[in-house]
């Protein structure tokens, strides 16, 4: 059947301005669009009467029209749209943000009847944006972290940004075809930082709140810092580090024997030789469950001053010691003397009639002297015989040298002595 260019201007018109009664199909609606996609309008109930015309507008634009089995379609909207003649729907792509708006459908029956229905394309805005992020601890070259985003309202793009720069697939970063998600597998310490997204659409565009990601790592490059050399008697602390996430904990060992010391350094407030040593400080991360160590040698020096005055030596308070125990010394020994001289278990220096250098000499080179008498003899049948004057009573003494024996006391007067004169010698 042939319709009049009058009748589709007239359908135009009213299509236009809405001058209907009442809307007679039903378009479901309003659609959601995104810019580059495509929709479909489509009547839900299409009408089954004899069809001569029909007509597709956005507003007060055309977009078709015709018989159902031929219609004309707009130049504006020849390479993005076409028409189904089953349904009655309406197929868009290539999708532009001022593509937002109403569309009609109008029909003209055999019977003259005009029959209506409309429906809209919207670009909504994008509300609730948000990212998923791992939840459990991640441990360097173990792990993996997964992100997901969600959002509300048509989404045409997604962006990915790392500490507010845009982060780019790799090795290691994989996204999904939709770009919503994003996976990071083994992760590194260098994945550490902010994770955030951003959804667009032509109408708006909404950056989710970041999600802060830690990876945990270590320990690693344990130092320990503080003198090798030291004095006695000085304060010393060596002070330990590890690059740890988190943070490490220490303990201290001196020479493999533990000091209970937990802390990053160890103090020592006056060193002594018992000090020298190896000090192994232990860095544990109880995340990653790893330990580390490093061993640090100390020597404690004794001051030793030479001729030049340079190097170590006894502290002030032990020669103050030393001092004092010398006087002591010296002051005992004084006092012993004076009392055994005043107890007689000394005897005096007698000068005699030689003076001081023959007392001298005796004393260092003549022994003890032992003395006999030898006034007389008497012979084997009793008879005394007397030597010198008989008138005269007097008695006579011979010192003898013992030649290394123990000293005898003199014989008693009278008794019979026998000195052989190798052995005595005889003063007059």
């Amino acid at each position: 059947m042939m319709v009049s260019c009058g009748l589709y201007g007239t359908l135009w018109i009213l299509s236009c301005f809405g001058l209907f009664l009442s809307e007679d199909l039903q378009i479901s609606g309003p659609t959601n669009g995104a810019v580059g996609g495509s929709v479909v309008f489509a009547p839900v109930n299409p009408p089954s009467t004899s069809i001569i015309a029909v007509l597709w507008n956005f507003g007060s634009t055309l977009i078709l029209t015709g018989p159902p089995d031929s219609p004309t379609i707009a130049s504006a909207y020849r390479d993005r749209a076409s028409f189904d003649r089953n349904t009655f729907s309406l197929e868009l792509w290539n999708l532009r943000l001022e593509d937002s708006g109403i569309y009609r459908l109008t029909v003209l029956n055999t019977a003259g009847d005009t029959l209506t229905g409309e429906t809209s394309l919207v670009f909504e805005n994008i509300t609730n944006v948000r990212v998923i992020g791992p939840e459990e601890s991640l441990i360097e070259g173990k792990s993996s972290a997964n992100f997901s985003s969600e959002g509300t309202g048509i989404i045409t793009s997604v962006q990915w940004m790392k500490d507010n720069s845009p982060l780019s697939p790799s090795n290691s970063i994989i996204f999904s075809s939709d770009n919503r998600s994003v996976s990071i597998s083994p992760v590194q310490r260098s994945d550490s930082g902010e994770y955030q997204c951003t959804y667009r659409n032509p109408a708006s565009s909404e950056m989710a709140k970041p999600v802060h990601l830690i990876i945990n790592y270590g320990p690693e490059d344990v130092s320990v810092k503080g003198e090798d050399v030291v004095d006695l008697g000085v304060r010393v602390s060596l002070s330990c580090s590890a690059n740890s996430e988190p943070s490490a904990s220490f303990s201290w060992k001196f020479n493999e024997t533990d000091t209970n010391v937990t802390t990053d350094t160890f103090t020592i407030n006056e060193t002594d030789f018992t000090h020298s040593g190896d000090y192994i400080c232990t860095a544990s991360n109880n995340v990653t469950k790893r330990n580390a160590s490093h061993k640090h040698a100390l020597l404690v020096k004794g001051e030793n001053r030479g001729a030049g005055g340079g190097g170590g030596g006894l502290s002030s308070g032990a020669i103050a010691g030393i001092v004092i125990g010398v006087l002591v010394a010296v002051a005992g020994i004084c006092g012993l003397t004076v009392y055994l001289t005043k107890t007689k278990k000394i005897p005096k220096i007698n000068l005699g009639q030689h003076g001081p250098a023959r007392g001298a000499a005796q004393s260092r080179q003549e022994p003890d002297l032992n003395y006999a008498d030898i006034s007389h003899f008497q012979k084997a049948s009793g008879e005394r015989v007397n030597l010198g004057n008989k008138s005269e009573f007097s008695t006579e003494y011979a010192e003898v040298k013992p030649g290394g024996k123990s000293r005898a006391p003199p014989p008693p007067y009278g008794h019979q002595s026998r000195i052989k004169p190798s052995c005595a010698q005889v003063r007059t």
